[in-house]
C-alpha cells in the first residue's frame, strides 16, 4: 500500500506549501490588480504573519506554564508582575490581529480581497504591502477616523 495524501488537521498553525511565488515578487501597479500571484502572495505574507504571532502566543504560554513568579524581593515581584500585565495585553491585542488576519483570508477566498469595504474602490498595493489587513483605502480610512473623532468631541 503506498502512502497517501492525507489531509492535515488544523494544529492553528497554516501550511506554507503550495506558495510557489518567487521570494524577490513585489506586486506591482503594473500587473492586473488582485490577479492569482498578487492574491497568493499576500496571502502568503498573511498566513506567515498569523503563524508568527502564534510562535510567539506559545511562547508566553509556555511561560506561563512553568509557574508562579517567586521573586524573594517585593519591588523585584512587583516589576515582573507589570512585565507579564504588558505581555498579556500585547497577546490579547494579537488574538485581535489573528481575527483580523483570518477576516483577511477570508476576503481573498471569497474574492473581495484589496476592495474597500466603504467605497468598492481598489485598496493601493502600498498600502496592502504596509498593511495586508486594510479594509479601506487610506481615504475612506481618514474619512472614518475624522468621524469619529467628532463623534467622540459630542
Amino acid at each position: 500500500m503506498g502512502a497517501s495524501a492525507e489531509p492535515q488537521t488544523n494544529t492553528g498553525e497554516l501550511n506554507n506549501s503550495g506558495y510557489d511565488i518567487d521570494p524577490s515578487y513585489i506586486p506591482s501597479d503594473d500587473e492586473t490588480f488582485m490577479n492569482d500571484r498578487q492574491l497568493k502572495y499576500f496571502e502568503k505574507q498573511l498566513v506567515d504573519w498569523k503563524n508568527s504571532i502564534l510562535a510567539e502566543s506559545q511562547g508566553t504560554l509556555n511561560q506561563l506554564q512553568d509557574g508562579p513568579m517567586r521573586e524573594p524581593d517585593l519591588n523585584d515581584r512587583a516589576s515582573s508582575e507589570t512585565d507579564w500585565g504588558i505581555e498579556l495585553r500585547t497577546r490579547d491585542r494579537q488574538r485581535k490581529l489573528i481575527s483580523k488576519i483570518e477576516s483577511a483570508l477570508r476576503r481573498i477566498t471569497e474574492g473581495e480581497y484589496g476592495y474597500c469595504q466603504v467605497t468598492g474602490e481598489p485598496i493601493s498595493l502600498a498600502r496592502l504591502r504596509a498593511r495586508p489587513i486594510a479594509t479601506m483605502t487610506l481615504e475612506a480610512q481618514e474619512r472614518h477616523e475624522r468621524q469619529e473623532r467628532v463623534s467622540r468631541d459630542d
